[in-house]
């Protein structure tokens, strides 16, 4: 394995696992704290709106037309270019008071009085129960993914570890969809997509570090958990750092130049990233100590002729 940082001595990372442990699970609680209160800033994609597609004569310049919508008091329309760099998608939120022929005519006026050439292709309400079915089904997924990883991890960890694991992935969420509430971010399908990926992400770092950990107690003959552990992270921090920076490199790009479509997505990846590398190192271990580990949880008994167990 490429290492890029070559550490002789172990890096004493449970020294402060009590720390990380109280702060991650302070941070747990305000996430739900901001939920409960809160809640999360839904998009039109889940709350319902209307959606409608124009037409440009040549590539539209889609920043233009968010500052046309904005001086005209639709500051909260998404505008996305669709299928080809002419045609523009605007997504508006549900307007009290306003119908959707009503709202679609008055955006139509301001784009035309910023480009007179603009066509109206066509004009969609997505209802609330649309959205609603929307959520139900993002939530869905969302919790089938959960107990997908619960039962990978529970088959192939010993228990305690596998505990570990799950609470630093359930921390990993929280934290992400906490600071999606904290600032009110709009929440939409390709930031649940982006959760979903963190999922992922998270479970297959943590994954990385307790093989490694799992390795350590199987041929070595300290009974200091501790010890095991922070020699098991050292060895494995280079390869945590290299797989964090490229992911993060790649997203950070998406997030500065993808545009406003991709800013909500990457976003919530760059976040997910930083957080789930911390809970790797820094979480899943502390809590797997904490439950009693330790080395002959993973040493076979030896059988004698006899049948019986040394």
């Amino acid at each position: 394995m490429l290492e890029l940082i070559r550490v002789k001595n172990d890096i004493p990372f449970m020294r402060f696992a009590r720390s990380t442990i109280f702060f991650s699970v302070a941070c747990i609680v305000a996430a739900i704290a901001l939920l409960a209160t809160k809640g999360l800033n839904l998009g039109v994609d889940f709350t319902g709106g209307t959606v409608m597609e124009v037409g440009y004569p040549r590539a539209a310049d889609i920043p233009a037309i968010r500052g046309v919508l904005t001086q005209a008091g639709y500051g909260d329309a998404q505008v996305q270019n669709f299928g080809t760099s002419r045609e523009v998608l605007v997504r508006l939120p549900v307007k009290a008071g306003v119908t959707s022929a009503q709202l679609s005519e008055k955006v139509l006026v301001a784009l035309k009085a910023a480009d007179p050439a603009v066509e109206l292709r066509r004009v969609e309400f997505v209802g609330p129960q649309v959205g609603q079915e929307l959520l139900e089904d993002g939530s869905l997924a969302l919790l089938v993914v959960s107990i997908g990883i619960v039962i990978y991890l529970s088959l192939r960890f010993e228990w305690r570890m596998a505990v570990g694991a799950i609470f630093a992935t359930a921390h990993d969420i929280f934290i992400v969809l906490g600071i999606w509430s904290l600032f009110q971010w709009e929440f939409s399908l390709t930031v649940l997509a982006a959760v979903l990926a963190i999922l992922g992400y998270s479970v297959n770092d943590t994954v990385v570090v307790f093989d490694r950990i799992r390795e350590n107690f199987k041929k070595t003959r300290m009974t200091n958990v501790a010890a095991i552990m922070d020699n098991a992270k050292t060895a494995t921090l280079s390869r945590t750092i290299i797989t964090s920076a490229t992911t993060l490199l790649m997203v950070l790009a998406m997030l500065f130049l993808g545009g406003e479509v991709l800013y909500g997505f990457a976003l919530c990846l760059a976040i997910g990233i930083l957080v789930g590398t911390y809970s790797s190192v820094l979480v899943a271990s502390p809590i797997t100590m904490w439950l009693g580990v330790s080395r002959e949880d993973f040493i076979k008994p030896v059988k004698t002729e006899s049948g019986a167990m040394v």
